[in-house]
């Protein structure tokens, strides 16, 4: 009679979450079309037949990577208090040279021009930094207001970060560069009533 410990059952959530993460980083490297299930199963120390098991597909198992990906703040934060300041100032930190790459900008690039993938894109976006903002945000027309906001946030890190623009490259990081995109972004997340959002400082009005 075999003396040998009885096999260890697979944990799930750890499986689920190593599948998870191994696709977030294939997606963002690869974007949806290029990503392959079978480098995201080796990532993962799992089998293919895994990821089907877990997710159901790859268009299922892209859809949690993008929630995943843009569930964290990471240019938007959660506090109203100075609000277009500071999504000013993180994101000329997080777009300076040098800076550790924004990977859920890079997803979004890079899997986007994809028919499969745009949809649960634009629905990551929406469910996660474009609800969280919108929720930050007074007075009325607050969900376009915070995607005009997120369109000029993925502009700058676009032409700052990828492009590589000399004017914006080159640009203040503390000061100019930071002190301009707080001027755009404020008309955006102010209150309906005119009075900003963003912290101390004029009343609402331009310039």
């Amino acid at each position: 009679m075999s003396t040998a410990p009885p096999a260890r059952r697979r944990d799930a959530a750890a499986t689920r979450e190593a599948i998870l993460a191994a696709a977030v980083v294939e997606f963002t490297e690869h974007g949806y079309a290029g990503a392959g299930v079978r480098r995201i199963a080796e990532r993962a120390g799992v089998t293919a037949m895994m990821i089907n098991r877990y997710f159901g597909s790859k268009e299922g198992l892209f859809a949690q990577a993008v929630a995943r990906s843009f569930a964290p703040p990471t240019v938007v934060g959660d506090e109203r208090t100075g609000l277009a300041g500071a999504i000013a100032h993180t994101l000329t930190e997080r777009t300076a040279s040098g800076a550790e790459q924004l990977d859920p900008f890079l997803l979004l690039l890079r899997s986007a021009p994809d028919p499969e993938a745009a949809g649960i894109v634009r629905q990551g976006v929406e469910d996660n930094v474009g609800a969280r903002l919108a929720a930050l945000l007074d007075g009325s027309d607050a969900e376009v207001r915070a995607q005009l906001a997120l369109a000029l946030v993925a502009g700058t890190w676009l032409l700052r970060s990828v492009v590589g623009t000399t004017a914006l490259v080159t640009a203040d990081e503390d000061d100019r560069l930071t002190a301009l995109l707080t001027g755009m972004l404020e008309p955006v997340v102010q209150e309906a009533d005119g009075t900003s959002v963003s912290g101390p400082g004029p009343d609402g009005a331009d310039g």
